[in-house]
Parts: structure tokens; sequence; C-alpha cells
């Protein structure tokens, strides 16, 4: 169901990127989709002024949904994003799943689509490039590849982002988190820039060295933080796109007490969960099971850092 429209590539130049991608949660209740509370971080993020959104992340849960929530996800998103765009995760384990996610997220009117290879048995990067193959050739909409290995159990190589990035529709590679000594990390993302076309965006995830990312030459941040509490993201991307790089360290820093909770309490999803909850954006026990969240005291841990860092 491929459509006729400017390339992705020209697109993308066109409005300049989206540079500070939020990636807010898709909060549950009783087992469900909360539609009233994700449209509401929906339209948080909207009047914070972030330059796109992105629903059904890692963040978002896409793993954990049925395909009729992420359809209707996909939908309720860009209803109440307004002229935000927003992009969609379409991951799945299978690529018949995959092109049905791209095509709901099309049918909802999504600016483009980010995808991730999920895998149970191990995938070649032969698997993996025909997987972006295939959907390059589904659909007109602008493709980010989501490299998420500690979550998807993949690897991308330089070899295989150079082979991906050829594909027409490809238009940003989200990379995982750089290294943190500033000359390594610029080192490693002019190794990416080297192997792809200079169309392809490079977007830095893992928030705690987001600054050192985009100081070190990325163009983008796909933000766990930004999705549930975008002002300080913005604070550190404005920054480091005026060229202010000090500032955008400083501010990252200040966030350092955040980023610890990350590395000691399992990640960014129990956390953020947990600043949602504790800020009334979303139901308790708002994360699909299996997946746990925080115990009380671990969430008094949290409180007491957003009260220390003037989130609340």
């Amino acid at each position: 169901m491929r459509r006729e429209a400017a390339t992705p590539a020209e697109r993308l130049r066109r409005d300049q990127f989206y540079r500070t991608q939020r990636l807010p949660l898709t909060p549950l209740r009783d087992d469900a989709v909360d539609e009233r509370a994700f449209a509401g971080l929906v339209e948080r993020l909207t009047a914070a002024g972030v330059d796109s959104i992105t629903a059904l992340g890692s963040t978002g849960s896409y793993a954990y949904l049925t395909p009729a929530e992420r359809a209707r996800v996909a939908r309720i998103a860009v209803e109440h994003a307004g002229a935000t765009p927003v992009f969609v995760g379409v991951g799945d384990l299978r690529t018949s799943r995959v092109l049905a996610h791209v095509d709901s997220a099309q049918e909802a009117g999504a600016a483009g689509v980010l995808l991730a290879p999920m895998t149970y048995q191990p995938l070649t990067d032969d698997d993996v490039y025909e997987l972006f193959r295939i959907v390059t050739e589904h659909t007109g909409l602008p493709v980010i590849v989501y490299d998420n290995p500690d979550t998807t159990h993949f690897t991308f190589t330089l070899e295989l982002y150079a082979r991906i990035a050829e594909l027409p529709g490809v238009v940003s590679i989200k990379i995982p988190g750089v290294p943190a000594a500033p000359d390594t990390a610029r080192e490693h993302v002019m190794a990416v820039r080297g192997a792809i076309p200079e169309h392809v965006t490079i977007g830095v995830s893992g928030d705690a060295l987001a600054a050192t990312g985009l100081n070190a030459g990325c163009d983008a941040w796909y933000s766990v933080i930004g999705g549930t509490l975008p002002a300080p993201a913005l604070s550190i991307t404005r920054a480091a796109q005026a060229g202010w790089a000090q500032e955008a360290v400083a501010e990252s820093r200040r966030l350092a007490p955040l980023w610890d909770l990350f590395a000691e309490l399992g990640g960014s999803l129990r956390v953020i969960a947990a600043i949602a909850e504790y800020l009334g954006l979303v139901p308790p026990s708002c994360l699909p099971l299996p997946i746990r969240g925080l115990n009380s005291s671990q969430r008094a841990c949290v409180s007491d850092v957003v009260v220390e860092l003037g989130l609340a």
C-alpha cells in the first residue's frame, strides 16, 4: 500500500528534522490502555513545545500491546498532538505484523515510523536488512532505525548501518548511548556518520549521556525523560543546538541524581513510570504486567529526587 508523496529525505530536510523526539509512556489501568491519561501526556508534550512525539517506543511498552491497542494509541497520539509531528513504533516479531502496524500508523496520520528488529530467535544481519528493505518498499513514510540492544537483543554493526541507510525511506538512526568521554564520543559519532549517507541523521539515546552525544555531533535526542518531563530535556537540547556545550553538560549534571536512579533501579522505565505516577499524570501501577513497578521505599527515593531537582 505504497503511496505517492515527497520522498522521506525531502520531507525531513524541509522540516529540519524533529530534533527533540519525546517518548511518552503508554499507561495502563486494569490491564487496558488508559486512553485519557495517554492523551494527557501527549497534550502536555505539545504544550511544552517539543519538536515531535514518538508513541509506542520502548518507554511506550509497544511490545506488550495488542495490534488493536497499538492502532488506537497511534490514533490518539496524532489526534491530541495538534500540529506536533508524531512518529509511531512499529516493531514486532513477524514482518507481516510489522507491516500491519505500519499501515495503522499511516492511517492514523503518523509523520513516520520507528522500527526495532525484535527477536526471540537470534537474527542475522541479513534478516534485519531484509526487514527494513521490505518495510521501506511497503510505505512512503520516513523510517527511523531503532538500535536498542538492551531491549531487542540485537546489535547493529557499522556495516549494517551503512547497508540499511542506503534504503530509500530510511531517514535517521537511533543509536545506543555514546561513550562518556567527549573525545571518544565524538570519534564514535563520526564513525557512524562516515558510514551512512549525509541525509540520514543520527539520534542519541541513553538520557544520562544525551548532552555528550549532542555535543559530539548527534542530530537528535530520542529522550525517555522528555516524554514525562519535557522542560529539562528541552533545556539540554536547546543549549546543545545553540552551540552552548557547557550549558548542556551543566544541565545534564544537575540531573545526575535522576540518572543515578536509572542505574540503581534497573533502568529508566520503572523510574519514569514512578515519576509520572507521583505527578498524577498516570494511574498507579501503570506498567504492563509482568513488569512490576518500584516498591514503596524505591518510590520514596524517586519522589525525593523529583522534589530536590524541582521537577514537580
